[in-house]
């Protein structure tokens, strides 16, 4: 099995944890961004990475682009998401919404109204508001 579909694997074992924000626990409660914290930590991607506090509304206040910051530390943007990489959604004045590609258009996320679910950038609220898609892998 490739990293990649490691990833995919891995997120599918979150689907049906509810949304909660901040929590990190499969099953329990996950938001988007702890939901990809916790999927690529589980698959040696990245360490353990405690964000800190974040209101839940933050992105509706703010210009700041802090979703996208810790994206960048860790990722690096690629025009062509394959399985495995990351896609960013503009709720707000900024990015706010993270989902893990399983096959473009079609990826896992936790959204506050439905928990963590298969969905397509291409249906519902996501529709329009791709920002840009991010990768932790090489190839």
């Amino acid at each position: 099995m490739t990293t990649r579909e490691a990833v995919v694997d891995e997120a599918m074992t979150w689907l049906r944890t509810p949304y909660h924000h901040m929590a990190r626990v499969k099953g329990g409660g996950a938001d988007c961004a702890t939901l990809l914290l916790e999927v690529y930590h589980a698959v040696g991607l990245l360490p353990k990475i405690d964000v800190g506090y974040y209101p839940q509304d933050w992105h509706f206040h703010r210009d700041d682009e802090r979703y996208l910051g810790w994206v960048k530390q860790y990722a690096r943007r690629t025009d062509n998401p394959r399985p495995g990489d990351i896609a960013l959604f503009k709720f707000g004045r900024c990015v706010s919404h993270g989902a893990i590609v399983t096959g473009w258009p079609n990826l896992i996320h936790s959204y506050f109204r439905l928990g963590c679910v298969l969905g397509s950038a291409d249906d519902g609220e996501l529709q329009g508001r791709l920002d840009s898609h991010w990768t932790l892998f090489e190839d």
